[in-house]
């Protein structure tokens, strides 16, 4: 009897194809579009760093000889992608009474099973990407245990930057504004001459219910939306001080050295971080090429699928993959905020 699944539907490319269309419905940084896609045909990529140094030229006699440029330092960083796999299994239980002999929609209800199980699969690699990305915003990206895959600080030789907002004094003292003030500083001196069309904060709801209920804050916000405050929602990002604060309650969960579940929140209670966004080159995402032999020295993608039939065709093995890296060049401009 034929394997449905020997179809060239349930290809390799097939598959890769059905899961990378699939929507994303996991991930705010997904949606602001802060990482753009930048596939590589290795599972390494070099980060150059090229220290240009911008200085005032003295004034000099008619007839002087001028000053001679100075070639700016250039700095090779190598990182490694990581590696996600994850499988799965599709038991004949589940297509079980659809292979009646010559029904036409026999392909189509198989193919809905298979894109039941890649829309979880994709899913769960889409909530991984964002907790990698939100890591490379933060520093420091982590893997699912917890545990250090890059740190950026120490990989740029950088020293990480902290504002405290001091959110204990409830007069308006005017505190918050010169944090504000601070902020866009820090960011414009880490930019180092890129291009921002602003400034976005991303807050623990502690941090947001704390900064928008202060006085100063409050206050400032209904003289400016004359009270728009008081009826509409804000976590979807408000602007004060030049600066747009938004609400982030990312969470997922990991399995733990034990083997039971817990849940790890991508901000921490009462902090905040913050970057710069509409810059051309801080932030990426390299994919790397699955490792398949069909693969081999290909333009990365963000995900794979591949099945095979198991042992005695008691079921199909269904495999999924993505080798992504979130990549921020330019780490002096993460910013965290801490509620003081």
């Amino acid at each position: 009897m034929q394997n449905p699944f020997e179809n060239t539907g349930f290809s390799m490319a097939s598959l890769t194809a059905a899961i990378n269309l699939l929507p994303n419905r996991y991930g705010r940084l997904e949606q602001l579009n802060l990482f753009p896609v930048k596939p590589v045909r290795t599972r390494q990529i070099i980060v150059e760093e090229f220290a240009g140094r911008l200085n005032l030229l003295p004034t000099r006699a008619p007839g002087s000889p001028g000053t001679v440029g100075e070639r700016g330092q250039r700095k090779l960083r190598s990182f490694v992608i990581p590696h996600i796999p994850h499988d799965d299994v599709v038991l004949p239980e589940e297509v079980q009474g659809l292979r009646a002999f010559g029904s036409e929609t026999e392909m189509e209800a198989i193919g809905g099973v298979m894109a039941r199980h890649l829309e979880t699969m994709r899913n769960k690699h889409a909530i991984t990407l964002e907790h990698l990305r939100m890591g490379a915003l933060k520093g420091e990206i982590l893997d699912a245990d917890g545990s250090t895959l890059v740190d950026l600080f120490d990989e740029f030789d950088i020293t990480a930057q902290s504002v405290p907002f001091e959110f204990s004094t409830a007069t308006d003292n005017g505190q918050l504004k010169g944090a504000c003030l601070e902020l866009l500083g820090l960011m414009e001196d880490g930019l180092a001459g890129e291009f921002s069309t602003g400034l976005h904060v991303l807050c623990s709801p502690e941090f947001f219910r704390a900064l928008t209920t202060h006085k100063e804050v409050k206050t400032a916000y209904q003289n400016w939306q004359q009270g728009a405050v008081l009826i509409n929602d804000m976590r979807a990002g408000f602007s004060y001080s030049g600066i747009t604060f938004e609400e982030y309650r990312g969470q997922a969960s990991y399995v733990k050295a034990d083997g039971t579940l817990g849940t790890r929140r991508f901000i921490a209670a009462g902090e905040a971080h913050a970057f710069p966004v509409g810059t051309v080159d801080t932030f990426a995402t390299y994919f790397a090429p699955a490792d398949f032999n069909e693969t081999v020295n290909t333009l990365g993608q963000p995900l794979y699928a591949k099945q095979e039939p198991r042992k005695f065709d008691r079921g199909t093995d269904l495999h999924t993959q993505s080798n992504p890296l979130p990549m921020c060049h330019r780490p002096g401009v993460l910013i965290k905020l801490t509620s003081a």
